[in-house]
């Protein structure tokens, strides 16, 4: 599979998410303000890919001013970085990535503002080895998760959590890469995951390319597929982690958690560090993202619902840590209480 993102040339390249799987179609961004648009219109999407997607648009925004005199002068260069940081940031409230990347290379800025090359360099490396780190990570994922999984299992899925919404690897579907390597026998079923339908475009086209095998089902089927016991383990991704093991993720988990609680099947997350938010207390202060109601109320310009219909679209829920079974990370794999679970996790030193 084609990188979803990709540093090349001094462009950003990004894989057009919107478009699967009827196109495979790649777009060639050459400013800050382009990535800006292609992480807001979910050109790309996945908490961290577009935590990758925000670092190369922060270094696409600072290479952009090398022919600019004025930044000769250190606050106007420092004013200018700020807007391009704002420009970026200002796309996705929910997905901590998103933050997570500004926040390293502001780190960055402030180390080198005063030597730009030097600044436009380190900035650029930094955002192509944060896209080889996610892979690495998600590598970690996959193995610690896949010693949950039996032999034989199925597991449901909500969403996109696999190689599109990462590096190339993923971390939901990166679980179940992982048991298959391990050489056991998976198999998945996707949700649809209205309105966007990233579970049946995005989860099935990628799961096929590997000859995965997968079923694709309507949302409202997971409840009797539970029932029927034909699901072993529901595995889902993250945009955003609390400090208390809350977890936003795409509209339509929390539902999921619910049903696998009531069911007696284990509801796991699948997520990296970088989706922790210690700074978060709980699922109540997770900003939520809403969305435009023509997502709902048409879909690739076909209409569904008349345009006036008052429509409610956010993005993402938040599922309470008391629903959650394990959370899955790089360093380990967390179990309640995962406030302590979390706060004992040596990686989110570095962060």
């Amino acid at each position: 599979m084609h990188p979803v993102i990709e540093w090349k040339d001094g462009k950003v390249i990004m894989l057009d998410q919107r478009l699967l799987p009827a196109v495979e179609k790649f777009i060639v961004h050459h400013s800050h303000l382009e990535v800006a648009k292609s992480i807001k219109d979910m050109v790309i999407r996945g908490a961290p890919a577009i935590g990758i997607a925000a670092a190369m648009g922060i270094a696409l925004g600072v290479a952009e001013l090398q022919e600019n005199p004025e930044i000769k002068n250190p606050a106007v260069l420092e004013a200018k970085f700020k807007n391009i940081v704002a420009a970026i940031t200002a796309t996705r409230p929910t997905a901590v990535n998103l933050f997570w990347a500004a926040a390293r290379m502001e780190k960055i800025f402030q180390n080198f503002k005063n030597n730009y090359p030097l600044l436009r360099a380190e900035l650029i490396n930094t955002a192509i080895n944060m896209d080889q780190e996610d892979f690495a990570i998600n590598r970690r994922i996959g193995q610690n998760g896949q010693e949950l999984l039996k032999n034989g299992d199925t597991v449901l899925t909500h969403c996109n959590a696999g190689a599109l919404a990462t590096a190339g690897y993923g971390t939901a579907l990166g679980v179940v890469r992982a048991a298959l390597e391990n050489g056991k026998n998976i198999k998945v079923i996707a949700g649809e995951t209205r309105p966007y339908l990233q579970g049946a475009r995005l989860t099935v086209w990628e799961l096929q390319q590997e000859r995965i095998p997968v079923t694709l089902i309507t949302d409202n089927v997971a409840g009797l597929v539970l029932k029927k016991g034909m699901v072993q383990a529901v595995i889902v991704g993250a945009d955003r982690i609390a400090a208390n093991g809350d977890t936003a993720n795409k509209i339509g988990t929390y539902s999921l958690a619910v049903l696998a609680k009531y069911h007696g099947v284990p509801f796991y997350v699948a997520a990296p560090l970088s989706t922790i938010d210690v700074d978060t207390h709980d699922g109540e202060s997770i900003p939520i993202e809403e969305r435009d109601p023509a997502e709902v109320t048409h879909f690739r310009g076909q209409m569904t619902a008349r345009p006036e219909t008052q429509v409610y679209n956010p993005a993402f829920d938040v599922t309470p840590a008391k629903l959650i079974t394990a959370i899955i990370t790089e360093e380990k794999v967390l179990r309640p209480d995962f406030s302590q679970a979390i706060a004992s996790l040596k990686g989110l030193e570095q962060k």
